[in-house]
């Protein structure tokens, strides 16, 4: 009997196959699809939540198997510091309260993102739980601190 190698497109089949746990972390990068996808399904509930424009600079992002984190300042178009007047934010600027920062995770399904939680001002590590709290890979929490 003769013992026949497996094929490439049988050995390719086989990988596809591999749970996608096994799929390390990485960061999208600066002006690629990935990443543009992912501030723009963040940017629609936080403009909506601030009734203002905004843009993301991004201090860290991680994607791992369909989800993402991402930790940055939102900002007004153009870089500018984000005017907090009239949200709910002003009230706790005012008391000292805040921190000018925001972190979501996000998660991709039917090939679109979607985000599943965001902070905005946060004084402490609030997504020190989420891998828990929503089974989400704790690689793409571990990060940098951000710069102040």
């Amino acid at each position: 009997m003769t013992r026949r190698k497996p094929s490439a497109l049988l050995t390719a089949a086989l990988l596809l196959l591999i749970p996608s746990a096994t799929l390390a972390q990485h960061t999208p990068a600066p002006g690629s699809p990935e990443r543009k996808a992912i501030a723009d399904a963040l940017r629609a509930p936080v403009e909506k939540e601030l009734k203002k424009k905004v843009v993301f600079k991004i201090d860290a992002l991680k994607v791992q198997d369909g989800w993402a984190f991402l930790r940055g300042v939102p900002q007004q178009p153009g870089g500018r510091k984000m005017d907090y007047s009239g949200t709910k934010y002003a009230r706790e600027i005012a008391d000292d309260m805040f921190d000018d920062w925001i972190c979501a995770l996000l998660r991709k399904e039917g090939g679109r993102w979607r985000v599943v939680t965001h902070v905005i001002g946060a004084t402490d590590v609030v997504y020190a739980t989420w891998p828990e709290d929503y089974n989400a890979p704790r690689a793409i929490f571990d990060m940098p601190e951000p710069e102040q």
